[in-house]
């Protein structure tokens, strides 16, 4: 009896770390475009006040994009919640965005919508260099541990803040490679904040996991970046945001 009453314990731990290790997360991604706009040296006055008009009325109703993200220990695919509207509640039509990673054969399949095209972007997978500091602070419910790197090609801030008691390597948009899920990101000090607001463990079905069909152009992640950094300097030229509506992601 004690025998079996140990293997029922044992079990149950089990169980409840597998659960702690798949689900599903809700994030609401905010962008705060005043802020972005400002800090785009190159645009002249009158193309900030041109930009300013332009996001004025997002930038008071700010009620930002849910995101979600399906995980487990060997997977992740981040994409829109596909039951809500486009950012700030608009409804036009979303852009293809899903990112699917594959943390146990360390393969990474983004499919990407942006400049009037549809990009696949098929490559290993890579993990930005992490400097994981002391500081924490609490996230949807989990003690989340802080962590920085850079974007490089768009000469961005990143901080993560992490929870260790889900030990899984996934995060939103293109970050992963921490020692638990990434609950929340922010993106040169609060220009964009992607926010978990929720963490469902469940088991996850295929289709948690599914990308659609690929049609689109595919390149390597090297190409990827050399099309974002040649957007960036056509546009740092002509004076113009390169990011928001037709552009890319900031």
């Amino acid at each position: 009896m004690k025998k079996l009453f140990i293997f029922l314990c044992l079990l149950t731990s089990s169980v409840t770390m597998a659960q702690k290790t798949e689900g599903v997360v809700t994030y609401v991604r905010k962008e705060y475009w005043l802020k972005i706009i400002n800090r785009l040296t190159f645009l002249s006055q009158e193309e900030k006040d041109r930009e300013a008009q332009t996001w004025k009325n997002y930038a008071e109703d700010n009620k930002g994009i849910k995101m979600k993200l399906a995980f487990n220990p060997d997977e992740s695919l981040y994409t829109y919640n596909s039951d809500e509207p486009e950012e700030g509640g608009y409804s036009w039509r979303k852009s293809e965005f899903y990112l699917y990673r594959n943390f146990e054969k360390e393969k990474k399949t983004d499919i990407i919508e942006m400049l009037g095209k549809t990009y696949i972007v098929d490559d290993s997978l890579h993990a930005p260099v992490w400097k994981i500091g002391n500081q924490i602070k609490e996230v949807a419910g989990y003690i989340c541990m802080k962590a920085e790197t850079e974007d490089l090609i768009k000469k961005q801030k990143i901080t993560a803040w992490f929870a260790q008691d889900i030990p899984v390597s996934a995060g939103p948009e293109r970050v992963n490679g921490l020692p638990g899920l990434i609950l929340e990101l922010d993106v040169n000090d609060g220009d964009v904040v992607i926010e978990a607001t929720n963490v469902s463990f469940r088991p996850l079905t295929p289709n948690d996991l599914k990308l659609p069909k690929q049609k689109g152009k595919k390149i390597t992640d090297a190409n990827y970046d050399a099309v974002i950094k040649q957007h960036i300097s056509e546009r740092m030229t002509s004076q113009q945001n390169p990011f928001g509506w037709g552009g890319i992601r900031y």
